[in-house]
């Protein structure tokens, strides 16, 4: 292959000239669009809608933390308060205020353009979630964009549109995408500062737009996830000063004005919920929620190692390329445009798989600094030529292969369909993704991963567009929501026995009763229009309960599923006052 174009070296990005067209149809669209930024920008807001919009609509509330989020957001429009954040009578006090603002404008945003039950619809409350996705691989574009050249920074874009991980996190009412785009943007804003000074600019008024972006992300991450940015921030900065052996670099940020512009941000509500609640909120946002992870919170405990054996599930499928990435990397750590890529990725991973707590999201802000040390490794076309390195380019064929596996097994133990529109699908990515390995030449790398990417697109439209949607026993919560809309009595209420997952809250009433067999029996005893959803581990203390206090009730239906929080099959029967229709 003709070199197009002359090697950047990390933090040193020159534009190609003369392109040349490698060979490939995917490598001539990219070669359009990156002719000017406009087209570059159009391009992965293209790439996003297609990638994380396939299920968005439709996929019901994911438990536990997704339906706890908008419960807690639906309760604060309902109350108008806010300031306080609770779920049901419980103050929920784990998050700061953030993402429940975010949510709660978009629900009022629906209600006020006409959307019929607006507060209802889980993905009205997916929208900042879905912004924050697609902001962040914006971002990423123009992070990248002060380390490799535009078609460097497209490509590390979208390795992070593709990835797993954020195509999860995108389709979920939580903090995790939208702390995503304020760590991109803080840590872009940062990279072009300490850059700057690497290369010996002092410019006799530097900018302020650089530490404005840095502050005012700082902030926005505080009030989304708490403290959490800071320690990404501060890690980089306390890394790079050890090996700069000094952080002079830093005046440039202007912190005097940054913290007080910073505080000024943050600091209107922290004294609100602090006036409202007193030290609850700080001790159970710090000592109940963030020091707590120290230990195993929730069940959630690991040993170290397990975010690097998950990142070749949840990086897919920059992964592999990634892996080939590693030697060269290390062997341009001192170059600055590495070594500031390499301040961000590595303390924050070390602190993450030191900590037992450990979900795959927490290290999703520490993927678009991989992308870009991929991609810059790729543009200097110095990927390792190690054999099992490029043994692993296998993972591009093996992901969807094993994904379309699962998906249709899975689908027929749990409906008895095999999802045959998905078939097709899958199909397209195995053969995408064969391609890419198959055609995989250190040269000619970028082919390869292009059709990774269009693989991943495809696996994509499968598994959220067609089989998520079509395993409705995975979601009991809304067939029990249904049945109670079908309902003729007016304002009916409703107890839970067994089964207390937030999504019923979320999909009934914020109202609903969660208590036990015998409680879902007195509960029933107290009027017309009630209804008990008994789990059938439940039903034997209901059904004693309800002979005790001679109880007259009847069996409307039920609702036999799969609870994936617990990982356990459930069968909810449906029990409703006598009278009542």
């Amino acid at each position: 292959m003709v070199e197009t174009y002359a090697r950047p070296r990390f933090g040193a990005p020159r534009e190609p000239k003369n392109l040349v067209n490698p060979g490939s149809r995917l490598a001539q669209m990219i070669d359009f669009v990156t002719a000017s930024h406009a087209r570059a920008v159009a391009f992965l807001l293209l790439c996003s809608a297609l990638f994380f919009l396939p299920g968005f609509f439709n996929i019901p509330p994911v438990d536990r933390d997704e339906p706890r989020f908008a419960q807690a957001t639906k309760q604060m429009v309902e109350s108008g308060d806010p300031v306080d954040i609770r779920f049901q009578d419980d103050v929920r006090y784990k998050k700061p205020v953030g993402i429940y603002w975010m949510q709660s404008a978009a629900v009022q945003t629906a209600t006020a353009l006409g959307l019929p039950k607006a507060q209802l619809r889980i993905w009205v409350y997916r929208i900042p979630s879905l912004i924050g996705a697609v902001g962040a691989v914006l971002l990423t574009y123009w992070a990248a964009l002060a380390f490799v050249t535009r078609r460097g920074s497209v490509l590390a874009a979208l390795l992070l549109c593709a990835s797993v991980l954020l195509s999860v996190e995108a389709r979920l009412a939580k903090t995790d995408a939208m702390l995503l785009l304020t760590v991109v943007a803080a840590m872009g804003a940062l990279a072009r500062v300490y850059l700057s000074w690497q290369r010996g600019e002092d410019p006799a008024r530097p900018p302020w737009s650089w530490p404005t972006i840095f502050w005012t992300a700082l902030a926005g991450g505080i009030l989304i996830k708490g403290p959490l940015i800071l320690m990404f921030a501060g890690l980089t900065i306390l890394t790079l000063a050890i090996l700069d052996r000094g952080a002079s670099w830093l005046w440039r940020l202007r912190p005097v004005w940054g913290l007080i512009w910073m505080l000024v941000l943050v600091m209107p509500w922290f004294v609100a919920i602090y006036w409202r609640a007193g030290e609850t909120f700080f001790t159970d946002s710090v000592g109940g929620d963030m020091l707590s992870k120290l230990a195993a919170q929730e069940s959630h405990g690991a040993p170290p190692g397990l975010y690097l054996l998950l990142f070749w599930i949840t990086f897919w499928p920059g992964a592999p390329l990634a892996g080939m990435a590693v030697p060269a990397v290390w062997r341009a750590r001192r170059e600055p445009g590495a070594q500031y890529l390499l301040a961000w990725l590595v303390p924050s991973w070390i602190v993450f798989e030191l900590v037992l707590t450990k979900l795959p999201h927490y290290v999703l802000p520490l993927y678009p600094a991989i992308a870009i040390l991929t991609v810059g490794a790729l543009e200097r076309r110095v990927l390792s030529r190690s054999a099992w390195l490029i043994r692993g380019g296998a993972w591009w064929f093996a992901i969807p292969a094993l994904a379309a596996i699962l998906a249709v097994v899975g689908a027929i133990m749990l409906t008895r369909q095999p999802v045959f529109l998905s078939w097709p699908l899958f199909a397209i990515a195995m053969i995408l993704g064969l391609f890419a390995w198959w055609l995989y030449e250190d040269v000619r790398a970028e082919r390869s991963l292009l059709n990774a990417i269009a693989a991943a697109l495809f696996l994509a439209f499968a598994v959220y567009g067609v089989v998520l949607p079509s395993l409705t026993t995975l979601f009991p919560s809304a067939e029990i929501a249904r049945a109670l809309r079908n309902v003729v009595c007016v304002g009916p209420k409703a107890a839970a026995a067994g089964f207390h997952e937030p999504s019923l809250v979320f999909m009934t009433d914020t109202s609903t009763l969660l208590t036990d067999g015998s409680g879902a029996a007195d509960f029933l005893n107290q009027g017309s229009c009630r209804f008990a959803l008994v789990e059938q581990r439940s039903e034997r203390a209901f059904v004693q309960r309800a002979e005790a206090i001679g109880l007259r009730y009847n069996a409307a239906t039920r609702i036999d599923g799969y609870n994936i929080s617990q990982g356990r099959p459930v069968s909810i029967a449906i029990f409703r006052s006598e009278g009542t229709e």
